[in-house]
């Protein structure tokens, strides 16, 4: 009898360090952290080469990061980032560090916000635009999309789908347009210059609860380059930043978080011991 009450205690303290470091990993899981936003960098100027792209805390509590080589149409996943005041500055490729930058800006990031930071219009006047992101999710009925207009061979261009659904009508190019609601589900997105021209088509998913930005870009080839990127989905709800091409659209639900994990683990562990201690005879 003893043996199995000392077994028993060793168990419960074996439990309860794992049930406490559960507990310490799902306090430090994204979902749960506070005072973090969202940013995201973007080359969306067709005639300007790549860049390489600075980011800096300007506090100095977040180490500096820079993206190498960033050509245009490229947009980066989302980067969780302690809220504060960012620097934003763009050289050429390649280009040393000491060297001015091309382009700088500063971006203020508040709890829960979340932001785009891109390089927008012509070579000849290059800027970089700060856009504010509208991660709140839509009903589970509804999909929410905005349009990013990053294509000078179409300078004002409509967007729609296939089937005369307009999206949005005269966007400008180096211009966002604000979220709008649509019925989800399978889409061809068609993206058309303002007037007549040369339309190119998306097939595609908007899934139910998720929020998007559609990117048009300048096709190498040619035409009008459609990306839909999404910004958050309902499976997971944090920023997403994936790239949906094809019959794109949708995220397959988001690994178990692994405070989970050790949590379960704890309960299977406990219960199977338990099991082999009711098993074991009893000493004579």
């Amino acid at each position: 009898m003893t043996h199995r009450v000392s077994a028993l205690r060793r168990l419960g303290s074996a439990a309860a360090a794992v049930a406490a470091l559960a507990t310490i990993t799902l306090s430090a899981t994204p979902a749960q952290a506070a005072g973090d936003g969202y940013v995201r960098l973007a080359h969306l100027s067709p005639d300007t080469p790549a860049v390489d792209v600075y980011l800096k805390s300007d506090s100095g509590t977040v180490k500096d990061q820079k993206f190498d080589g960033v050509a245009y149409g490229a947009m980066s996943d989302y980067l969780r980032l302690p809220t504060g005041t960012y620097s934003v500055a763009m050289r050429k490729a390649g280009a040393a560090a000491s060297t001015p930058p091309v382009l700088t800006t500063q971006v203020t990031v508040d709890d829960g916000g979340a932001y785009t930071v891109a390089g927008v219009g012509r070579y000849a006047d290059l800027g970089l635009r700060v856009l504010k992101d509208d991660l709140k999710l839509p009903g589970a009925g509804e999909s929410k999309i905005r349009i990013i207009q990053a294509s000078v061979r179409a300078p004002v261009l409509d967007v729609g789908g296939a089937d005369g659904k307009t999206i949005a009508d005269g966007v400008q190019f180096a211009t966002t347009t604000a979220y709008r609601q649509v019925n989800p589900g399978k889409w061809t997105v068609r993206v058309k210059p303002t007037g007549g021209g040369a339309t190119s088509d998306l097939p595609c998913t908007l899934g139910a609860g998720n929020v998007y930005s559609l990117l048009v870009l300048d096709d190498k080839k040619g035409g009008l380059k459609p990306e839909l990127h999404i910004d958050a989905a309902r499976q997971g709800g944090v920023p997403q930043g994936g790239v949906a091409t094809g019959e794109g659209g949708t995220q397959s639900q988001s690994p178990m978080p692994m405070a989970l994990l050790l949590a379960g683990f704890a309960a299977v562990a406990t219960g199977g011991l338990l099991v082999a201690l009711r098993r074991r005879p009893r000493s004579a």
